[in-house]
């Protein structure tokens, strides 16, 4: 019974990895949400820059106070914005897919041990 014993502690140590996963899934699925919703904005910000003459006035909110901004690097903020934006959603969804792979993993290691007890039971009615 020891080595039943031994594979129980195993399986639940997996399960709890795997729960563990799935709130960094969690976490990691807010973020690309949050990412997606500042990408959708900054893209509509370059749109509306890029409907405005050259020599119009832009102002930039910094906290209570609107400061005059020259249009170029308002144009040029934006859209290092959504290049870090973007470069920060590819990395969301490589962590993505590297812990769906552990997760998938891990599940088949839960289904190897769940075979194993069975066996183990098996044996242990036989004897």
């Amino acid at each position: 019974m020891g080595s039943m014993t031994k594979t129980k502690a195993e399986l639940e140590k997996v399960i709890a990895e795997v729960r563990d996963m799935q709130k960094d899934v969690g976490k990691i699925t807010n973020q690309h949400v949050n990412l997606n919703s500042q990408l959708t904005e900054n893209r509509l910000v370059e749109q509306e820059l890029a409907l405005l003459k050259d020599d119009a006035e832009v102002f930039k909110l910094i906290g209570p106070v609107l400061i005059k901004q020259d249009i170029l690097e308002a144009k040029g903020n934006v859209s290092k914005r959504i290049n870090f934006i973007t470069s920060e959603m590819k990395r969301t969804d490589d962590q993505m897919a590297l812990l769906e792979k552990k997760q998938e993993a891990k599940r088949t290691q839960i289904m190897d041990l769940q075979v194993k007890l069975q066996e183990l039971a098996k044996q242990g009615a036989v004897q």
